[in-house]
């Protein structure tokens, strides 16, 4: 059943339109956005899809096509943040957030189906905020930006939800374009759509779902982005990304903390890394990402020391096995892997996986190819 049918079975009444908001993928560029840095997530063709009508009651009714339970009914003057880790906290605080920023949110009947793996650190969470303001926007005839709406999301999911996330995701779900990886600098949101078309040369970026989940609100996420900001606070920067590349062994010689000095090293490293990603897609040279990709799962995994065995595994496999370059990709402490690969060795690559992921006792992953995919959009 679709989206339009499901509403109009559950409310008895058809849905003023439907909506879609897409999970993302990063390319490059890990823990970086919260430090002011530089990312390069891109879109996936993974969708939240929202049906919605508006209500001017003050009643907010949510509903999951994917989760059990009947319909959550809420008054909208009446939220308060919620961090009990509920789904249907990220679209009521994106309804709080907009009534908290003054605009006249009256209430809405919310209908919602998802194809983005939850807890695979694909922004399921990001796709789920992002399409419900999308929808308000419109409904309401707001008039926000595609930056504001991502901001917007992402104080829902740092206010409302409680999880210290930066901007990239609901950026990267706000904004993101058919055939392009985002380059976004996360201190004044511009951005520039970098052409970023794998099979276009003979390639395929694969996502690895290692299936393990999970929750970035369980601290350690949290804890990282102190020791970052304590980091910058010794240094007498704003934000790491205030450290230059050239300047980061100085830099490091004058923190005394081993994990801070950890931290740093690996924010400065990887807005370099983006630079570095940006200069070889810009001269079209697809394939030569592959090592920078490599390079920064050592440093997510050595550093910021947010692997875990199955991801390790997957990198590991992957280059092995002719791979190109490997990294774990989103929050950590399980979730996904990109895999950049020629084309004609994606299958052979994917069943090494498979065959070492078997052979170590762990549950069997979900493998599919990355695919630079639409933003936000309103389907009808």
């Amino acid at each position: 059943m679709g989206v339009r049918e499901g509403f109009e079975e559950l409310y008895g009444t058809a849905p003023d339109g439907v909506w879609a908001a897409p999970g993302r993928v990063n390319l490059i560029g890990e823990y970086t956005d919260f430090n002011e840095g530089f990312v390069m997530p891109l879109a996936l063709p993974h969708t939240v899809v929202a049906a919605l009508a508006r209500r001017d009651d003050g009643v907010l009714r949510l509903h999951s096509a994917d989760v059990a339970g009947p319909v959550v009914e809420l008054r909208v003057d009446a939220l308060e943040p919620l961090t009990d880790g509920s789904w249907g906290a990220y679209p009521a605080g994106v309804a709080w957030v907009l009534r908290e920023a003054g605009h006249p949110v009256t209430g809405a009947d919310v209908h919602l189906s998802s194809t983005v793996p939850t807890g695979a650190g694909l922004s399921s969470s990001a796709a789920l905020e992002v399409v419900t303001a999308l929808a308000l926007d419109d409904l309401y005839g707001l008039g926000l930006t595609r930056p504001e709406l991502a901001r917007l999301a992402q104080r829902a999911e740092n206010d409302f939800v409680g999880v210290p996330c930066g901007v990239m995701d609901q950026m990267a779900s706000a904004c993101g374009t058919e055939g392009h990886a985002l380059h976004l600098d996360c201190r004044d949101l511009s951005v520039r759509q970098i052409p970023f078309d794998p099979a276009s040369q003979g390639l395929a970026l694969l996502v690895v779902d290692t299936r393990v989940r999970h929750a970035l609100g369980d601290g350690a996420y949290a804890e990282r982005r102190a020791g970052c900001e304590e980091g910058a606070r010794q240094l007498g920067v704003p934000y790491l990304r205030d450290v230059a590349y050239g300047d980061l062994p100085a830099a490091l010689a004058r923190l005394s903390d081993e994990r801070v000095r950890r931290y740093v090293r690996h924010v400065v490293s990887d807005d370099h890394r983006v630079d570095r990603v940006v200069a070889l897609l810009d001269a079209g040279d697809v394939r030569a990402i592959g090592p920078v990709l490599t390079e920064g799962h050592v440093s997510l995994r050595d550093d910021l020391r947010i692997s875990c065995p199955e991801l390790d595994l997957v990198v590991d496999t992957a280059t092995a096995s002719g791979a190109l370059g490997a990294r774990m990709t989103g929050g950590g402490f399980g979730g996904s892997a990109i895999v950049l690969v020629e084309a004609s060795e994606a299958d052979t690559v994917t069943k090494a996986i498979e065959e070492a992921f078997d052979a170590a006792g762990f549950t069997a992953p979900r493998v599919f190819p990355a695919v630079p995919s639409a933003g936000a959009r309103r389907l009808g």
